[in-house]
């Protein structure tokens, strides 16, 4: 599936100049991000009400499910998990690359990349796939960090879930560059311009009861970010 073929639900009806159809693009995304916002419908108490969380998640190209698949995990008590099966999810994953600086107030934006994906979770029930998600979550925070850590226990295991949602129904935005001003605004004289950001990591930090060595794996991960 080397295109983004966007549902209704995933069309962008504003700002539509920025939508990007190259499917590989969100899966540049998809892997340099660390953070998704997973949004779901709870009931708690009676009362009904959308709800926002910031997790980890990690994505298989080649997973079972339509265009692949992204992987979330959380304690099988969390209300949000049992939720997420009974409507659909949007999760949404952003980089922010830069401040746009307009000469108005109206004009003034941000350079990001951004994708939404929706869709009906399922719930990962295969010993294997699910030691191979949450493997694949450790190692998107920190390369070859799971072949350095000791197997799960099955008392670790059956206190967390993880969901798997297909990336088949998507969408993507972009905005790159300066401010789109008016000429008679450029005439001002005030500045405009777009001011550039970065993800950087600082030197890993040993635990007090750690050893000395920094593991390669943390070492590569510092260095991927910095």
């Amino acid at each position: 599936m080397e295109t983004l073929s966007p549902t209704p639900r995933t069309t962008p009806t504003r700002g539509a100049h920025r939508a990007v159809s190259d499917r590989g693009r969100l899966h540049a995304l998809l892997s340099e991000a660390l953070i998704a916002h997973v949004g779901v419908v709870v009931t708690r108490d009676g009362v009904t009400q959308p709800l926002v969380l910031p997790m980890a998640y990690a994505v298989d190209l080649d997973g079972p499910d339509d265009g692949g698949t992204l992987y979330l995990h959380g304690s099988t008590g969390a209300g949000w998990l049992a939720a997420a099966l009974t409507s659909d999810l949007c999760v949404t994953i952003t980089e922010l690359d830069g401040l746009v600086a307009s000469r108005c107030a109206f004009g003034h934006s941000m350079n990001y990349r951004s994708a939404v994906l929706l869709g009906r979770a399922r719930r990962v029930d295969d010993p294997a796939e699910k030691q191979r998600s949450l493997d694949l979550i450790i190692d998107h925070m920190v390369p070859g960090r799971a072949l350095t850590l000791r197997p799960s226990t099955r008392k670790e295991l059956a206190a967390t879930s993880v969901l798997a949602l297909a990336l088949r129904e998507a969408s993507l935005k972009e905005r790159a560059g300066g401010p789109d001003d008016e000429p008679e605004d450029v005439a001002t004289g005030v500045w405009g311009g777009h001011i550039p950001l970065r993800r950087v990591a600082g030197a890993p930090v040993s635990g007090a009861d750690s050893h000395d060595r920094v593991p390669i794996d943390v070492r590569l991960r510092a260095e991927l970010l910095a």
